[in-house]
């Protein structure tokens, strides 16, 4: 037998107390009983039931485990890696408070949604550079999700191939992996056109990989500056640089890849259809492992303890003849 509980502070203290004013309640009895001349043998048999069913009211509460049962437990899940786009006009603020700000805040929900899923995490501008690679950790990935920053990458330009090729070469060179390629997902996050040469080879690569790859844009058609350490970006003629989205090449990914565009503008949010599309895709089994399951038992010990009290109450029975 298993105990889910032990004999702590307060069932010591309930065992004491019980004690002390059953000792106190028999030397009352007994000295009545010589007064009287009379047999306080019942006083006892008494004694004896509550002291039953105070004991499986202790044991009921210490919750009693037992009859052990073979439980098969299966590992499902998938692989999420994630490129998020770092160049400066991620810092445009059509998207409140800013449309990097909005992803970050976004991102933590999705990976909330997959806490039992490996995400990782990709940055990219012209060049891709891994955040954090496939992980169960989900504290640690939060925090790298906290530290991005326009900063943190080169800014010359977006550019889709290089995070597809890196996310691709992670996610299908897992040691010792047994996923499903149908479980194997790549989310490419963007506000702009990609200016690269080789995305469309590489898409290719992806689709006969069948990976999921799913693009998700953000921003607005009318746009906003993009503010800087100097104040809003200038072009080279140095007017003021208005971001908008443009959606043309993410749509065209996604289309070339049998994946699907998703956007965040100021009308729509679409991150709740990424998760209940990504939550449709089936995972794959990881492992699986036969543990002993004892259950708890508690409710045989507290109805019987109960129906000792209702006896007890209900039948009057006299502790002391004459």
């Amino acid at each position: 037998m298993i105990w889910n509980g032990t004999l702590g502070t307060l069932e010591i203290t309930f065992i004491l107390l019980f004690g002390l004013f059953y000792l106190l309640y028999i030397a009352k009895a007994i000295k009545a009983a010589k007064a009287l001349k009379s047999s306080y043998r019942r006083v006892f048999y008494k004694i004896l039931l509550r002291s039953i069913y105070f004991g499986l009211f202790i044991v009921a509460l210490m919750g009693p485990s037992f009859g052990q049962t073979k439980k098969e437990i299966k590992s499902i899940g998938k692989d999420i890696f994630i490129c998020i786009d770092l160049s400066e006009s991620m810092n445009a603020f059509d998207i409140q408070p800013t449309r990097l700000e909005k992803i970050k805040f976004e991102l933590k929900e999705i990976v909330e949604a997959f806490n039992s899923d490996r995400i990782g995490l990709i940055m990219f501008s012209n060049e891709a550079f891994v955040q954090c690679p496939l992980t169960y950790d989900k504290s640690a990935l939060s925090l790298f999700i906290e530290t991005l920053s326009t900063n943190l990458v080169p800014n010359s330009g977006t550019d889709f191939g290089p995070p597809l090729e890196m996310a691709l070469d992670k996610i299908s060179d897992e040691e010792n992996s047994i996923t499903r390629q149908k479980s194997k997902i790549i989310i490419l996050i963007s506000d702009g056109e990609d200016f690269g040469e080789d995305t469309e080879s590489t898409a290719k690569k992806v689709e006969e990989e069948g990976i999921k790859l799913f693009t998700l844009g953000i921003g607005t058609d009318y746009g906003s500056k993009i503010m800087t350490r100097n104040g809003f970006k200038k072009n080279k003629q140095g007017q003021e640089v208005v971001s908008k989205l443009n959606s043309t090449s993410l749509r065209q990914l996604a289309k070339t890849t049998n994946g699907t565009y998703f956007e965040i503008n100021d009308k729509q949010n679409d991150v709740e259809k990424l998760i209940n599309t990504i939550g449709d895709i089936e995972g794959e089994l990881r492992d699986t492992v036969q543990m002993d399951v004892s259950a708890n038992k508690y409710y045989y010990f507290l109805a019987l303890a109960i129906v000792l009290l209702l006896f007890d109450v209900l039948v009057k029975t006299k502790t002391m003849t004459i």
